[in-house]
């Protein structure tokens, strides 16, 4: 699946709008949030049908197999047969919108039993021959089937229960039918709708999101990855829509059922694959296609969207993106199409569904008048995340959901080359830095992350399944995976994945099978290593966290320990290597490369890192290894004088590692505070994007702590002389903002540019934000760069009120263009007005206003305001038994939301809220953000630690500087 949402730096730069006038306001509005909590604790709030909702009640414990989550091994289904009939009108009756199906499980007996357990969530089944909820037979005419005792729905652990009065016969082949309906509801999960308008008309989708654990809202089946089956799949839809699964249309004919002119769509049988991977939809889309070496290639979406060629780009760049896979895999794409389609109502980014795969619509569609160039990184990028699942992921598929890392990881990893394949000139393979490392970096420095890898037993719950599905598993899976590349080398790498998925094809496998197969290569190679691909990758893969590198260049001795962002936190998980790794370490000493080392154990001496004179020291080149680096004092200065002095000697990508890593080394108390601020002062010369996004990731963390108090003036004063040279290099780039700079990364930059001048009050620049605004109001054209207007609009927002707030509000109601509604509705979290941040923090509660998919991101881009933080907090907390049965346990943003709304928390009455939230919903639980409650708790204790350690030297350097 393609990472879920996450706040990009423009946005999360311009969304902190600071309005110091407002806080007394915040306060008041804040004791009437914590009244209205008072008063409705523990209320459920209705949904739109007007019915109530309360949070699933565990049962005892049982050792019941009904009652344990993991399917018993006694049966292997062979192939399905299922029809289902979306209706895409509302039931006059019931006013719900339903579907029906039948469904025939083959299944074979590889132990005797008397019980079946197939799931089933939300299904109300047809009794056939009046009695039981499934018909069994056998395959074998000459064996009689057993009877149906007794049959129920197990509705906890999610299951069909079927009591035989014999048991089934071990070897033998059998029947398993049913006849079911469930509601085509809009909660994004299993067999659900989406809704748009088209020229005025409501338009329903009928779509799927199986993943993990949601095929068994669709028909009852035996829902885990190990299962693989083949599935034959029919529709039966509204004559003139059409109809979409993972196989080609096999046939497809009007026919009458009940009375209703219908059509029926048959498609071929899938390859043996996972529940999780099936998908089916009926719409009323159009489509664009092309034909790659006998590989049909198809982009469906709504039809205006397709009429204005959004789906152009997508469709030229997937054909080279898959050529390339199939070169890097040595393996041809197993199947004979490749669906894409753009949902306007999808939760995650992109899912990766055999051979149609389904997306946001930002993830897919690209409009040059309206898609910023990160938006065209970002539909390439996730493009190329899901095709490379069709191998990794679909064709071998990992055993149990505690190895999800592997699977995104390694997807995660190669998207940036696949995405590179697509767009050589934008340099994207180094943007995994920014994007992945320094951004897991943040979690995994916590005492109260997890390992890469679980325990196959601690995974078992649905919703303990989806809160894998986290920046743990995306991003540290990629960088571990990357730096194995590297120190394989990609050929040595690429030769025992090409293996893997031979051995493994339309199967399953656990991740040292991925270890076993690059063993091997890595002895065909006689490539030299200081220990097994296994007992390397397991110090990376089994423990929590990173270690800090730290390199005495007066002495030569390298050590390591386990980082953590609050050394004083207490580490309760047990390490299997006592937070050793065996770390490989590329280096540079003053100018040249030197041979890379490794480290085993806590510290060696290498007698190559002593430097003297003039000389420095920079490890972990290209930032391929996953740690960070501290130096001694010395080599520290060396550093940041070559930074001020010739900056270009070190590799763009260590500029962006230096300074966060000093940044993180001072939070963690292994350096001053001072010292990290004093790698910023080089930056008035920088105009590379890298280590200015870097920077800015870093202050942000300044402005979290900072933005209530007197640090925050200085601050200011100072980042505002740092960043005008920058923005004046873009204007004198631009023809004074008439062109758009011709470098990928320089877009992004400039961009950068803009962002903090006008945030740290750069007159120009903010008159430069409002006057293209309000161009736009007393006009009926939009003249802003699509690069430019996420920034442009939070600040002319920031800066006016009421009646800039209701224009952009009226645009965000009438774009028919995603991407430019997700522009504006991140900039209207920037207003300084409390009154309509409430009122849109109360859109997020009515899909005709804020769509479900977009509501938790709506509220973490509120809270991303200084004026809003409160708000959001006290609104979640009033809201959250709501919230919570709104999406349900297994939605994967709650970690998001709780960790967006909670991340400026940093005085003693924020923690014991946070406490207290935590104590007073523990009955409703938190889903997926069970550990982002944890994590928020951790770091708000580090964060009022290090206010109280650094504000006074903070205040002085800034004022100094």
């Amino acid at each position: 699946m393609g990472k879920g949402f996450f706040i990009g730096k423009t946005v999360g730069i311009m969304a902190i709008i600071l309005g110091s006038a407002a806080l007394a306001t915040i306060i008041a509005l804040s004791v009437v949030y914590s009244q209205e909590k008072a008063k409705n604790n523990n209320q459920v709030l209705p949904t739109d049908g007007g019915t109530t909702s309360s949070p699933p009640v565990t049962p005892p414990p049982s050792n019941e197999p009904w009652d344990r989550y993991r399917l018993p091994k006694s049966l292997v289904p062979v192939h399905y047969n299922v029809t289902l009939w979306p209706r895409l009108t509302e039931d006059a009756t019931t006013k719900l919108y339903i579907f029906t199906g039948e469904s025939s499980v083959e299944f074979e007996c590889t132990e005797e039993t008397d019980l079946i357990l197939i799931h089933s969530n939300k299904l109300n089944y047809t009794k056939l021959d009046n009695v039981h909820l499934a018909r069994l037979t056998s395959v074998n005419s000459e064996v009689k089937a057993p009877s149906i005792k007794n049959s129920w729905l197990q509705n906890v652990t999610q299951y069909l229960v079927l009591q035989l009065d014999v048991k089934l016969i071990k070897d033998h082949k059998y029947h398993l039918e049913t006849k079911f309906q469930g509601e085509l509801a809009n909660d994004l999960g299993g067999f659900y709708r989406s809704e748009y308008m088209e020229d005025g008309i409501k338009k329903v989708v009928a779509t799927t999101q199986m993943q993990p654990t949601d095929a068994r809202k669709a028909f009852p089946c035996f829902d885990e990855p190990a299962m693989k089956s083949v599935f034959y799949i029919t529709l039966i839809h509204d004559v003139g829509t059409v109809a979409l699964s993972n196989g080609e249309v096999k046939q497809s004919s009007n026919v009458t059922i009940d009375g209703h002119n219908v059509q029926m769509t048959i498609f071929e049988p899938t390859k043996k694959m996972s529940t999780y991977l099936l998908a089916f939809i009926v719409s009323d889309f159009d489509f664009i296609s092309n034909t790659v070496d006998g590989v049909l290639i198809r982009i469906f979406a709504r039809k205006p969207a397709i009429a204005a060629k959004q789906g152009d780009y997508a469709l030229n760049k997937t054909g080279p993106i898959l050529k390339f896979f199939e070169k890097y895999y040595n393996s041809s794409y197993p199947l004979p199409k490749s669906d894409q389609i753009a949902l306007p109502d999808f939760n995650a980014g992109a899912m990766e569904n055999w051979g149609l795969i389904t997306y946001r619509e930002t993830a897919l569609l690209y409009d040059e008048a309206f898609s910023s160039n990160s938006n065209k990184q970002r539909i390439a990028t996730i493009i190329a995340h899901e095709l490379a699942h069709m191998w990794f992921g679909n064709l071998v598929t990992l055993r149990w959901w505690n190895d999800l890392w592997l699977n995104e990881g390694f997807a995660s990893y190669v998207e940036y080359l696949g995405a590179h394949e697509a767009e050589p000139d934008w340099n994207l393979k180094d943007l995994i830095v920014l994007s992945d490392v320094h951004r897991v970096f943040a979690v995994d420095a916590l005492a109260s992350s997890h390992p890469l890898s679980s325990r196959e037993e601690d995974i078992q719950k649905p919703a303990q399944i989806s809160e894998l599905f986290d920046a743990i598993s995306y991003s540290k899976g990629a960088s571990v995976l990357r730096m194995l590349s590297d120190f394989l080398t990609e050929d040595v790498f690429r030769e025992g994945l090409m293996t893997y998925l031979d051995t493994f094809a339309y199967g399953n496998a656990v991740y040292t099978d991925l270890w076993n197969q690059l063993q091997m290569a890595v002895n065909a190679s006689r490539t030299q290593l200081p220990d097994t691909v296994e007992n390397i990758m397991n110090t990376w893969v089994l423990q929590m966290g990173f270690p800090v590198v730290t390199i005495n260049t007066t002495s030569g001795v390298v050590s390591q320990e386990h980082f953590l962002l609050d050394p004083d936190s207490e580490v309760t998980a047990v390490s299997p290597f006592k937070y050793e790794w065996i770390v490989p370490i590329k280096w540079m000493k003053t100018r040249d490369i030197q041979e890379p080392q490794w480290l085993r154990g806590k510290s060696a001496t290498i007698n190559e890192m002593k430097a003297s004179g003039g000389d420095w020291v920079l490890a972990n080149l290209n930032v391929v290894g996953y740690y960070r680096v501290n130096y001694d004092l010395g080599n520290w200065n060396r550093l940041v004088e070559v930074l001020s002095n010739n900056h270009t000697l070190i590799p763009v990508i260590n500029r962006a590692q230096l300074v966060d890593d000093a940044f993180n080394l001072a939070r963690a108390k292994m350096i001053s505070t001072v010292l990290a601020l004093d790698t910023t002062k080089y930056l008035i010369k920088e105009t590379d994007y890298m280590p200015w996004e870097s920077a800015l990731s870093n202050l942000d963390f300044f402005y979290l702590m900072f933005d209530r108090n007197e640090v925050y003036g200085p601050m200011q004063n100072y980042l505002r002389k740092q960043v005008t040279p920058l923005f004046e290099y873009y204007k004198r780039m631009t023809f004074n903002w008439t062109i758009v700079p011709p470098g990928h990364l320089d877009q992004y930059n400039q961009v950068n540019a803009i962002s903090l001048a006008c945030r740290t009050g750069l007159e120009e620049c903010q008159n430069l934000s409002q006057e293209w605004f309000n161009e736009w109001m007393n006009s009926s054209e939009n003249q802003i760069h699509p690069n430019l207007r996420s920034t442009v609009y939070c600040n002319a927002i920031a800066a006016g009120g009421a009646q800039e707030w209701e224009f952009a509000w009226s645009q965000f109601e009438q774009a028919t263009i995603a991407i430019e509604a997700d522009k504006l509705r991140s900039a209207l979290a920037c207003t300084k007005q409390p009154w309509l941040l409430n009122r849109f923090l109360e859109y997020t509660l009515h899909p005709d206003k804020i769509r479900k998919q977009d509501a938790t991101s709506t509220i973490v881009y509120i809270a991303n305001n200084v004026v809003g933080q409160s708000l959001a907090w006290d609104f979640v907390r009033a809201r959250w038994s709501f919230i919570f049965a709104e999406y349900g346990g297994g939605s994967f943003s709650f970690s998001n939301l709780i960790n967006g709304v909670t991340k400026r928390f940093s005085t003693e009455f924020e923690l014991q809220q946070l406490k207290q939230f935590k104590a007073e919903n523990n009955v409703i639980g938190f889903g997926s953000g069970t550990l982002a409650v944890e994590q928020s708790i951790e770091r708000t204790v580090s964060n009022i630690k290090w206010i109280t350690e650094n504000k006074e030297n903070v205040l002085n350097w800034f004022n100094n500087a």
